[in-house]
């Protein structure tokens, strides 16, 4: 990983994007562009920043919106959807955008499931604490897909601009 200046103003940048637009959206209950964003960065830049996206993120949003047991829960969730859609980069272009957004839907699910499992560990009720949160785990999957629609295309751009490390 290649961390010049050049990198790392695009990774600050990323995770800027992430932080405000979580805490932008708070209005609507787990729609935020936090998990589209961790997969377009994995996509183009590849698995290592998107999980620093995914880390940092947790982090700087919970300073704002609460910091507590689900930081470590949501940096798991989110570093898995970094390190699978990271595994995905190689094909990127061959895969059309209409299933990448998709994949994105699916991960908020995927997020919903992982997230719950730590209150299982701390308290053995898994399944009425995930069937209760599938409603939000909708709307989460739901943002993600339109979030992607609407992102991936400017951050592709960005992302094709910055050669070095999108290749």
């Amino acid at each position: 990983m290649n961390l010049s200046v050049k990198n790392l103003t695009l990774l600050s940048m990323l995770i800027a994007l992430s932080v405000v637009g979580r805490i932008a959206f708070t209005f609507l209950p787990n729609v935020q562009p936090t998990t589209t964003i961790i997969i377009i960065t994995s996509l183009f830049l590849g698995p290592i920043y998107g999980v620093l996206v995914a880390v940092i993120s947790s982090v700087l949003s919970n300073l704002v919106m609460g910091m507590g047991l689900w930081t470590i829960g949501q940096i798991i969730a989110w570093g898995i959807i970094g390190l699978v859609s990271g595994a995905l980069r190689k094909h990127r272009e061959r895969i059309p955008v209409v299933l990448l957004s998709i994949y994105a839907v699916f991960c908020g699910f995927l997020y919903g499931f992982v997230i719950s499992i730590p209150l299982y560990v701390l308290s053995g009720k898994f399944f009425a604490y995930y069937i209760a949160g599938l409603p939000f785990d909708l709307s989460h999957a739901i943002g993600n897909g339109v979030f992607f629609l609407v992102l991936y295309p400017i951050l592709r751009l960005l992302f094709l601009k910055n050669v070095t490390i999108a290749k």
